[in-house]
């Protein structure tokens, strides 16, 4: 698969159905992903695989994800987040 076909795919992936998930990984998307490495990069679509009640109660800091791949993806998606 070439690298924009797996881009829009992530992209694709990151549409969800709830707003404020859209945002955080639209955010992300734009400022965080490109720097991920390959092994990252593949951490972060199986992270996507996650319900939204649950990428949203980790991202939001409500709960804590319970296995260490998703832990350090939360932790990297929000030290990308912009500070308002």
């Amino acid at each position: 698969m070439s690298d924009s076909n797996k881009l829009a795919r992530i992209k694709w992936a990151c549409r969800r159905g709830m707003l404020e998930l859209d945002f955080i990984f639209n955010d992300f998307m734009e400022n965080g992903y490109k720097q991920l490495s390959d092994i990252q990069q593949d951490a972060f679509q199986t992270f996507l695989v996650n319900s939204d009640p649950d990428l949203y109660s980790w991202l939001m800091g409500f709960r804590e994800a319970t296995n260490e791949t998703d832990i350090k993806m939360v932790e990297l998606i929000r030290s990308t987040q912009k500070k308002f």
